[in-house]
Formats: C-alpha cells, structure tokens, sequence
C-alpha cells in the first residue's frame, strides 16, 4: 500500500507539474504574442508617420506602385492584342479643354454657340474659352466680348496657331517677347495651351490699352501698328466683332457680316511689343 501511494502520489505531482509547465509556456506565448503585436502597431504607426511627413516618399512609392500596375495591365493588354488598352490615360479628361455649354450663363451658352457656329469649332472647347475670357475680364477689367474678338481675328479660335513673326496661341502673343508672362505658367511652351494664351494675351492687351490711351489705340499696339498710319483695318476688324458678340450676349441679332479671316500680327509687331516692356 505504502509504495502504490507512493507511485498515486508522485503521479499526481507530476500532473501538476506538467500542468504548471504548460500553464506557463501558453502565458509567456501570449505575452509575446501580445508584444509582438504591440511592436507590430508601433511599426505600422512608424511608417504611417513617415510616409504622411514625407510627401516626396510617399508620391514616389506611389508612383512605383501605379507604374508596376500599368506595366501589368499594358503587358495583359499587349498578349490580348487590345491596342487601344495599352494606350488608355483615364487623365487625359483632366487636360482637355472643354465645358458643357449648358453649363454657362444665358449670355455665355449664346456667345459659345454662335461662335462655334461662325468659326466651324466644337461648341465644348468655346464654351471653355467663354467661360475664362468672362472670369479672366471680371478681373482685369476688359470686356469679355473684346477678348473673343481678338481670339476670332487673331486666329480664328485655333491654339496652335503662328505667324510669320513668331506670334503663337488663340491670341497671337509674341511668346519671344514676352516669356516672362510665361513663367508663372511653367515655360514658353504653354503659350499653345489655350487658356494660359488667353491669360497672357488679356494681360498684353490690357498693356496696349493704358500705353495706347484708348481702346482704339491699345489694339494698334497691340497688332503693332502703334507708330504706323494705317494698321490694315485691323482695330476696326476687332470692334466690329466685338460689336456683334455683345449684340449676341445682350440676346439681340448681330448685324450680318461678311466672314472674319484670321488676321496675324503685322511685321512690325515685334518691335511695338518690345516696347512696351520698356
């Protein structure tokens, strides 16, 4: 009996034991679990915080992500034989210049009409172009109409328009002359995006007038013509049609007239808009 107990007994304590053991083998498992996790959030937190602090960082790896993306799609694209997928730019909406005529204001749905109309353009792109000469005016001063006026004269509403003199864009700004209007906008080459040339030649314009004196002589040296006798019939040109698109903005009928042809800027513009840097 003595040595059976015995045996009960020492089997008993090495239950307990073995249970102890385990007990504690499975709570120091949980703690590192627990730290291990703990560490883990810290870690995440870390980078979060970094990446959230390090804008440059996190446009990169975002960048490298979205390139790997579009290296896959351009790669299933190509084994389909889908072209038009590996050319595909979701963004490009974003650089088009266009607006829903529907959008303007009586007077700017009509002006944009009726200048797609009269020069064969697409209505959204002039609507666009009404919607900045009427914000672009407000702020400078300069009637909305007469800003469409030169665009319809200078280049017939085409932005990738040039002279034989160097006057480029919508509204035949000599970009030579006057880059430095240019650099706000992030370089020469932006005079053939079409709202930075109409903001640039809004301001040269506006130059022209207060040296000028009146509206008149402002589109002399405008075009150049400053210190000519005649300049071509072209202020009279830009008043006419300006005439008309106030006329239409107002609701009335403009009085019918013959076509306008883009008229580029004469060969002494060069010099006259040197000038008024001066």
């Amino acid at each position: 009996m003595t040595a059976q107990a015995n045996l009960l007994s020492l089997g008993r304590h090495a239950r307990i034991a073995t249970e102890v053991f385990l007990k504690d083998i499975g709570q120091g498992l949980l703690v590192v679990s627990h730290n291990t996790l703990a560490l883990l959030g810290l870690t995440v937190v870390a980078l979060l915080a970094t990446f959230a602090s390090q804008a440059d960082l996190r446009h990169q790896l975002e960048s490298q992500t979205l390139g790997w993306l579009s290296a896959r799609q351009e790669a299933r694209a190509e084994a389909s034989g889908d072209v038009l997928n590996t050319l595909s730019d979701p963004t490009a909406i974003q650089r088009a210049t266009a607006t829903n005529p529907k959008e303007l204001s009586r007077p700017q749905a009509a002006v944009a009409q009726w200048l797609a109309r009269r020069y064969k353009v697409a209505p959204e792109p002039v609507a666009r172009l009404v919607q900045e000469a009427w914000v672009v005016g407000q702020k400078a001063k300069v009637e909305p109409t007469l800003i469409l006026a030169i665009m319809a004269v200078e280049s017939g509403f085409n932005p990738f328009a040039q002279s034989t003199v160097g006057a480029q864009g919508l509204m035949q700004v000599m970009t030579r002359v006057h880059d430095d209007k240019y650099e706000a906008f992030g370089g020469t080459h932006a005079a053939f995006d079409p709202v930075t040339n109409l903001r640039v030649g809004v301001q040269v314009l506006k130059e022209c007038i207060q040296r000028g004196g009146s509206l008149e002589d402002g589109l002399k040296y405008y075009v150049g013509a400053a210190n000519l006798s005649d300049d071509a019939g072209y202020a009279g040109r830009v008043l006419n049609e300006h005439e008309q698109l106030k006329a239409v903005a107002a609701g009335r009928a403009p009085t019918p007239r013959p076509a306008v042809e883009p008229q580029a800027p004469m060969a002494s513009s060069a010099p006259q808009q040197v000038a008024l840097l001066r």
